[in-house]
């Protein structure tokens, strides 16, 4: 399982090379670009040649980047509607469309496998429109990404569309063979549980978050901060048909300082290397 963290973390700071330092040094093989403007500018060239220096000097890999979830650059506070690509509304759709695109188009500078992608807000409800919106938002993406050496990856969320059997249902209408999952192992803890999204998604694994909760709220903990089963949880994500990478996606507003996240990185990467290995 190669060991990555999302810059996520560190998201209330401008993402610069000595922040990558700071994952380099515990151990991370990999990093999740965390697209948002304030954090890591994916409109600015300037800021991208910046990181892909760093990258290019360094192997710790630029591995994925999740998909920006609003344009502005305050996190929706502003009042900007969040990146929705399955929006009811045409128009919406466009936007986040775009959006995305613009965000996939920082791998012409700076080379990434997987695009992170949300389908959906949690108030969406399924059904036959949710399904005909994500598989054209799909199959678009995956249009544009592929000629840029990226992969569209889908995320289990809270919401209805993307709960793990609906995302099946997604990838199965659609004959998206070459679209995988990304298991937020968070969010199937306060769904059905991590041991049920990892019965339904099990084939189509290709990446996952790693964070804890109470089983409360999504709080994005460091593993073993909250009540999920670690060793079990390891274990089924390494006995995937194509064992997934294990992205740490720990919440900012944690508000920790750069020193305490890399000590706590490096203990949750070592952990992630004791785990029992799948038979």
């Amino acid at each position: 399982m190669l060991k990555a963290i999302s810059s996520h973390v560190f998201l209330n700071h401008r993402l610069h090379p000595g922040l990558l330092d700071v994952f380099a040094r515990a151990g991370a093989q990999g990093v999740e670009l965390f697209a948002a403007r304030q954090h890591f500018d994916y409109t600015s060239r300037s800021h991208i040649r910046e990181l892909a220096e760093w990258f290019s000097a360094n192997s710790t890999e630029a591995f994925s980047m999740h998909a920006p979830l609003y344009s502005d650059l305050e996190m929706g506070r502003s009042g900007a509607p969040a990146v929705n690509v399955i929006h009811p509304e045409k128009s919406h759709r466009i936007d986040a469309m775009d959006e995305t695109k613009r965000a996939l188009e920082v791998a012409e500078l700076l080379p990434f496998r997987f695009l992170i992608l949300h389908l959906g807000e949690r108030e969406d409800p399924w059904g036959p429109r949710a399904l005909e919106n994500s598989i054209s938002a799909l199959e678009h993406l995956r249009a544009f990404a592929s000629p840029l050496g990226v992969k569209v990856l889908v995320e289990n969320l809270q919401g209805d569309v993307a709960r793990p059997a609906h995302l099946v249902e997604i990838l199965t209408a659609g004959h998206f063979r070459d679209i995988g999952v990304c298991l937020d192992v968070g969010h199937a803890h306060l769904g059905d549980g991590v041991p049920a999204a990892l019965t339904d998604l099990h084939a189509y694994v290709r990446s996952s978050h790693l964070h804890d909760n109470k089983g409360d709220k999504d709080a994005h903990l460091w593993p073993g901060d909250g009540t999920i089963g670690w060793e079990e949880t390891l274990g089924g994500l390494q006995s995937a048909p194509q064992t997934p990478a294990g992205v740490l996606e720990i919440h900012y507003a944690l508000g920790e300082s750069v020193e305490v996240v890399g000590e706590k990185a490096k203990r949750a990467f070592d952990r992630m290397d004791a785990a029992p290995k799948a038979k």
